[in-house]
C-alpha cells in the first residue's frame, strides 16, 4: 500500500499525513532585513526608548513595532491585515515564537503605536540615524532638507489643536498649505533631511498641519548639528530657508547654507530687469550627460558674481534643459488660460446668462488669469452692449392690440491679445535661477551641483506616497498617526540603506547591472522594490516525521538571488 503523499501546503499553513507534518512559511526578502535591523541596533534601541515593559504582555512593544515595520518594508498591508500578513511568515524571521502569532491583532498593535508616541519619537529617531551613520559610516558633509504634507480624509475633530498626550505634544491634523493640491482636506507636515551619500535619511520631524515650513529651518538645522557633531556641513534646502532670519541664525552660529533665491525679492527683479537689457555676461561651468552618454543639460553662470542685501553669495545660473521647460509651461499656461477665455465668453452670449454686470465679469476674468499666472501675458478689455428686448405687458396670445414693453440689457463680449512684448521679456529669463550661500570657498560648480543634489529627497517622498503608501491612514487617533509616521522614517532609512549597500558593493566590484527587470533587463541603479520582488518565491518548510528532530528546508536561491546576497555580504543568512 502506498503512502498518502504530502502535498505543500499554502503558506502560513500545516498538512498531514502518516505521521508526517509539514509547516510551510514566506521567507521572501525578511533574512536580508533582518541583517540590517541587527546592524542598526533598531529593536534594542526600541527597548530602551519605550516605557517598562508589563511582563503580562504576550508580545512585547518592540516587538510588535519590528512586525509592523517588516510589513510596511514589505507588504504594506493597513493595520487591520498585518495579523493575517504575519500568519504566512516564518515566525522566527518576525522575531516571534509560533504561540505568538496567534496573539496578533490589529488592537495589539494600536497599543504599541501608543507607547512609541510616549517615547518621545524625535529622540528615539535621533538615535537611530546615529547609530546608522556610525555603523554604515554615512557622509555628513553634504544635508539636504524639504518637507511634504500627509493629506487626510476625515474629520478628526479631536485633533483640531495641539494638546499635550502623555506627556507629548499631539499634533493637529488641519488645514494648512497643501503640497498635494488638496487644500480642501487636513494635513500632518512630514520634514525630512537626507546626507547626500546615498540620499539616506538622517532626520524627521512631524509638525501641525498649520506649520509654515520657514518657521521649522532653525530648529532643525540645531538637531542636525547635535547629530553631526559639527557646524561645517552643508545644509541645503528650498527657498523658504532663504529669508532674512533663517540664513543670518545659520550663518551666526558658524553654518554654512545653499538655496535658491524667491521670485519675490528685489534682487530677482533687479537681475532680471538687466537681463532683459541685454547687461549679463554668461560663462559656460557644467555640462550634464544621461546615462547612455548623451549630453542632457548644459549649465552657464553670469559674471561677476552678486551679492544680496545681507551680503551672501549671490549666483545666477542658465540652464538649457530649465529654458525649454520654462518655455512649454508658458506655453501650457496660455494655452488654458485662451481656453477658459473662450468658455467664459460663450456663457457671456448665452440667453440665460448669469453675468449681467460688469464687476462680475471682470471677476471671473481676474480669477481665470491669476489661476494660470497669465496676468501680465494677456491684454483685455471688456466690452459692453446694450440688448433691447420687448415684451408683452399682460399675458396671451398676441394680437393686433397688444401692447409691448420695452427693456435694455447690457452684454459684454471680451476682446483679448497676447502681449507679445511682455511675453518676449518674459521669455529672455527662461532656464534661469539664482543660488544664495555663505560659503565662499565652493566653487560655481559645486555650489550647482550640490543644489542639483536636491531632488533626491524628492524621490524620498515619492517612495513614502506612492510605494510605502504612507495615506491614507485608517487610525482614528491623531498621537498613533504621530506614531506610525515615525515608523515610516525607519522605513525609509532602511531602504535607502539597504540601496546604498547593494549600489556600493557593485561598484566595489566594477558591475555596471544586474539583471532585475523583465526578460532579464540590465538594471544600473537596483531599488528595494525589485529586491523584495526577487526574492517572493523563497519560502521555509519544517518538516516534522513522528518523534524525530524537525527537517528544516529553505527554497534553493536562484544565480541571481545567490549573487545579490554575496554583494551584500549576507551568504548565510538564507541557510536552514
Amino acid at each position: 500500500m502506498k503512502r498518502p503523499l504530502l502535498k505543500t501546503p499554502p503558506l502560513g499553513d500545516t498538512a498531514q499525513a502518516a505521521g508526517r507534518t509539514l509547516h510551510s512559511y514566506h521567507l521572501g526578502l525578511l533574512p536580508i532585513l533582518n541583517r540590517l535591523l541587527t546592524r542598526l541596533r533598531l529593536e534594542p534601541i526600541l527597548r530602551d526608548y519605550l516605557p517598562p515593559e508589563d511582563r503580562r504582555s504576550r508580545i512585547s512593544p518592540a516587538q510588535g513595532l519590528m512586525v509592523l515595520l517588516k510589513n510596511l518594508l514589505l507588504s504594506r498591508e493597513p493595520l487591520y491585515g498585518v495579523p493575517q500578513w504575519a500568519a504566512r511568515c516564518d515566525p522566527a524571521a518576525l522575531g516571534l515564537a509560533p504561540q505568538q502569532i496567534a496573539a496578533l491583532n490589529d488592537d495589539r498593535i494600536g497599543r504599541c503605536l501608543d507607547q512609541l508616541f510616549r517615547s518621545d519619537c524625535g529622540s528615539l529617531a535621533l538615535a537611530v540615524a546615529t547609530q546608522a551613520i556610525a555603523e554604515f559610516d554615512v557622509k555628513l558633509d553634504e544635508l539636504h532638507n524639504d518637507s511634504t504634507t500627509v493629506t487626510f480624509s476625515g474629520a478628526y475633530l479631536d485633533a483640531a489643536r495641539e494638546t499635550k498626550r502623555r506627556g507629548q505634544t499631539r499634533l493637529a491634523i488641519t488645514w494648512g498649505h497643501n503640497k498635494d493640491h488638496r487644500p480642501d482636506l487636513k494635513q500632518l507636515l512630514f520634514i525630512l533631511t537626507v546626507a547626500k551619500d546615498g540620499g539616506v535619511p538622517v532626520y524627521f520631524q512631524a509638525k501641525s498641519g498649520n506649520v509654515v515650513d520657514d518657521r521649522t529651518h532653525r530648529s532643525t538645522w540645531d538637531l542636525l548639528c547635535k547629530l553631526t557633531g559639527r557646524l561645517d556641513f552643508l545644509y541645503v534646502a528650498d527657498c523658504k530657508l532663504a529669508n532674512t532670519e533663517n540664513m543670518a541664525y545659520v550663518h551666526g552660529h558658524g553654518g554654512r547654507f545653499l538655496t535658491v533665491l524667491p521670485r519675490t525679492r528685489s534682487e530677482d527683479r533687479t537681475f532680471r530687469e538687466a537681463l532683459a537689457g541685454g547687461r549679463v555676461r554668461w560663462r559656460w561651468v557644467h555640462d550634464k550627460y544621461d546615462e547612455e552618454g548623451k549630453l542632457a543639460d548644459q549649465f552657464r553662470v553670469s559674471e561677476p558674481a552678486a551679492t544680496s542685501v545681507e551680503g551672501y553669495r549671490l549666483e545666477w545660473y542658465h540652464s538649457t534643459r530649465k529654458a525649454e521647460l520654462d518655455a512649454l509651461a508658458r506655453a501650457r499656461q496660455l494655452e488654458r488660460t485662451l481656453k477658459d477665455l473662450a468658455e467664459l465668453q460663450q456663457k457671456l452670449t448665452s440667453p440665460r446668462t448669469r453675468y449681467r454686470w460688469r464687476a462680475k465679469v471682470t471677476e471671473a476674468v481676474e480669477a481665470i488669469l491669476q489661476a494660470h499666472g497669465t496676468m501680465d501675458w494677456i491684454e483685455l478689455e471688456i466690452e459692453e452692449h446694450e440688448q433691447e428686448i420687448f415684451r408683452q405687458e399682460r399675458r396671451g396670445r398676441p394680437n393686433d392690440r397688444t401692447r409691448y414693453r420695452r427693456q435694455v440689457k447690457s452684454r459684454f463680449e471680451l476682446k483679448y491679445a497676447l502681449n507679445h512684448a511682455t511675453l518676449a521679456s518674459a521669455a529672455v529669463s527662461d532656464g534661469v535661477f539664482p543660488l544664495i550661500t555663505n560659503d565662499r570657498q565652493l566653487s560655481e560648480e559645486a555650489l550647482l551641483l550640490a543644489y542639483k543634489g536636491q531632488p533626491v529627497i524628492e524621490k524620498r517622498f515619492e517612495q513614502l506616497k506612492t510605494e510605502f503608501e504612507v495615506a491614507p491612514v485608517f487610525l482614528k487617533e491623531a498621537s498613533r498617526i504621530q506614531a506610525l509616521l515615525c515608523l515610516y522614517f525607519f522605513v525609509l532609512l532602511v531602504q535607502a540603506l539597504l540601496e546604498r549597500e547593494l549600489r556600493r558593493a557593485m561598484a566595489r566590484h566594477q558591475i555596471a547591472s544586474l539583471p532585475l527587470y523583465p526578460e532579464g533587463r540590465a538594471c544600473r541603479r537596483p531599488t528595494t522594490p525589485q529586491l523584495i520582488e526577487l526574492f517572493e518565491n523563497v519560502q521555509r518548510h519544517c518538516l516534522v516525521v513522528g518523534n524525530k528532530p524537525p527537517v528544516v528546508m529553505t527554497t534553493k536561491l536562484s544565480k541571481l538571488q545567490r549573487r545579490i546576497v554575496k554583494l551584500l555580504g549576507m551568504r548565510m543568512v538564507y541557510d536552514n
